[in-house]
């Protein structure tokens, strides 16, 4: 899986749906430009809201508290999940889940009806399924949400869009589930919930010293070699255990959450650990060790891979980097990296149960 499609504006006629939904866009966002608008939270009388957020497009003012909220962003539905609410409405990535829920976050659901489950098949955001849920919170933190696509939604409900600190799909899950926090009005449990899961990181790093340094990066045989960058969540797990990434690689992805690279690059992967993230482990990994430049090069002959299959509950919370899922996925990936990186080919890395 390599993230979201980056949509662009849906080409529909919206005027049937405004006068259905005139009151929900009473709701709508204030926007404002300036760097320092709503940079943090503001309460009133000692309720969370009304409550600011800056973002790529400005910033957006929530006014009370949301009861039907609506997650436009890839995995913003788990730390809605996570604060105790339920969305009304998401937006579906890795399929197969209902709600878009994953295993991970089953739980959070208990005994609430599962969210109506939206698409963006390239297009973006289906703006009139979206109207029609009636949302007073559409949340967009997860996402490549385009300034037309943000200004359309806004018609609807406050939208909180992606940050502009970060490339779209850049964020990471702490920011997001801070942001998420604050548009719910519990930026205390949120920052609960990022200090529980960094915890995990922490004692999982102290676990295994034989990460700290050593070199990691994230791939897919897709196209080619296809590497993820600095800016992408998958890529951060290894470095929030310690690991780092190749010297040179977002000098060769440019300002982007991944790319292919070309044969003369190869040696970006020569690291110390690498996972591949590949449709089938056993295909993809002949397939792989039949390039005589990767082939040859040390991460392979010393069996340092991780192979991890793309469809699945393990494959699939590897990509999804969010506050519910990374529990799951480190007891999982942590003895893997663990078996990689000694470097010994009598250790081989296997699967860990789905």
């Amino acid at each position: 899986m390599l993230g979201s499609p980056r949509g662009t504006r849906l080409a529909a006629a919206l005027t049937s749906v405004l006068l259905l939904f005139t009151a929900a866009t009473a709701c709508g966002s204030d926007d404002d430009s300036s760097d320092t608008a709503g940079s943090e939270a503001t309460a009133s009388g000692g309720s969370a809201f009304p409550v600011t957020l800056s973002h790529k497009y400005g910033s957006t003012t929530i006014k009370s508290e949301p009861k039907r909220i609506v997650t436009v962003g890839l995995t913003d539905q788990d730390a809605v999940l996570a604060l105790g609410k339920v969305p009304v409405g998401t937006t579906e990535w890795l399929g197969g889940y209902k709600g878009a829920i994953g295993p991970w976050a089953a739980d959070k659901l208990g005994s609430a009806a599962a969210p109506t489950v939206l698409k963006d098949t390239g297009t973006g955001p289906q703006t009139e399924k979206i109207a029609a849920l009636r949302p007073d919170l559409i949340l967009a933190v997860y996402s490549g949400l385009t300034k037309a696509q943000y200004d359309t939604l806004s018609k609807f409900a406050p939208v909180v869009a992606q940050p502009k600190e970060y490339n779209d799909y850049g964020v990471p899950w702490q920011k997001q589930t801070e942001t998420i926090g604050k548009a719910l009005g519990q930026e205390a449990k949120a920052k609960e919930l990022v200090t529980e899961v960094e915890t995990d990181f922490s004692t999982a790093a102290s676990e295994h010293s034989e990460f700290a340094g050593a070199t990691a990066v994230m791939a897919t045989p897709y196209e080619g070699i296809f590497v993820y960058g600095s800016q992408d969540s998958r890529s951060r797990v290894l470095t929030d255990l310690g690991f780092r990434l190749p010297t040179d690689l977002d000098k060769v992805i440019g300002d982007e959450f991944g790319a292919n690279i070309s044969k003369e690059r190869t040696d970006l992967l020569n690291t110390d650990a690498i996972v591949w993230i590949v449709s089938d482990v056993a295909k993809d990994e002949a397939t792989l060790n039949k390039n005589a430049l990767y082939a040859d090069l040390k991460v392979a002959k010393e069996d340092r891979e991780v192979f991890v299959k793309e469809s699945g509950d393990y494959g699939n919370s590897v990509s999804f980097v969010s506050v519910l899922s990374l529990p799951y996925m480190l007891e999982r990936l942590v003895p893997q990296l663990s078996t990689a990186v000694d470097g010994r080919t009598d250790t081989k890395v296997t699967e860990p149960a789905n």
